[in-house]
């Protein structure tokens, strides 16, 4: 006696669509990557704007540096951790909601903050260091991340 059920779509031998595979190069990996640059960048900026606020409003947070080459006041660098934080966090977003511009704005914005926080590493070492690998992370997840037409996303 046979069933009068018929195999689902797909089983080999019936005569239906195969079953889609997904490609396994690794891009699962990389694809969460990006997502996780995308959070690093959204929350890294929202401190950064933090950082800013209490380098403007109260001018004894940081430490003062004595004769430092890229010496500016801490009001100076609130105001550009303030700008730079909304502009990170506003790409970070863009990032998790899959915005073309997004990834190579967000790579040049990485770098920029890499150059930046080497330069206020005097003020908050052990932070700036930080920041700068969350830099080399985003930027490595931005760039190694495959194209949407590629099919892998």
């Amino acid at each position: 006696m046979s069933s009068t059920t018929p195999p689902p779509a797909g089983t080999p031998g019936t005569g239906g669509t195969p079953p889609q595979h997904r490609k396994s190069s690794g891009a699962d990996w990389v694809t969460g990557g990006t997502v996780f640059a995308g959070v690093l960048m959204l929350v890294s900026g929202v401190l950064a704007v933090l950082n800013g606020i209490a380098a403007v409003a109260e001018d004894d947070v940081y430490a003062r540096v004595g004769d430092y080459v890229f010496e500016f006041s801490l009001t100076t660098w609130g105001w550009i951790h303030i700008v730079l934080g909304v502009l990170v966090a506003v790409v970070g977003y863009g990032i998790l909601k899959g915005a073309d511009w997004a990834r190579a704005v967000g790579v040049g914005l990485a770098a920029l903050s890499i150059v930046l926080n080497f330069i206020w590493l005097p003020y908050q070492p052990l932070w700036a260091l930080i920041s700068i690998a969350i830099g080399v992370f985003v930027i490595w997840a931005l760039c190694s991340t495959p194209r949407q037409e590629d099919g892998l996303l």
